[in-house]
């Protein structure tokens, strides 16, 4: 099992990669901020959301890498909300915004992080 940071940038790293990919246009600069340059509540976030995806593959042999990237991205931006609750108590309605009405570019950054933590636990476990 990777450690807690290591699976937080694995998270933020795919979170980039995706917002450089199909975000239109100029991304603003927390969205592709370091994983230093994170605040500590979304670090911890970064690392749970990593954890629920991670535990969802597990608890289906597997068989969750059978999801479309529609149902995958659906699986993070799910976990990721509920960290947006655990940490604002009152949060924006963007950030808690449900899948169709998320941005695509964001919908499709969502399955990219998730499609990064199945490569991810593919390579530890061969």
């Amino acid at each position: 099992m990777l450690q807690d940071i290591d699976r937080g940038r694995v998270f933020r790293a795919a979170w980039i990669a995706g917002v450089v990919k199909h975000y239109p246009g100029e991304p603003k600069p927390g969205y592709i901020a370091s994983w230093e340059e994170m605040p500590v509540w979304e670090q911890a976030a970064a690392i749970a959301v990593y954890d629920q995806v991670a535990e969802f593959i597990t608890v289906t042999d597997g068989n969750a890498t059978k999801l479309s990237p529609e149902q995958k991205g659906r699986w993070v931006a799910l976990c990721w909300i509920g960290q947006i609750h655990k940490h604002f108590p009152e949060p924006k309605p963007s950030y808690i915004a449900d899948w169709e009405d998320m941005p695509d570019w964001q919908r499709k950054v969502d399955s990219h992080i998730f499609e990064a933590i199945e490569a991810s636990i593919a390579a530890i476990t061969q």
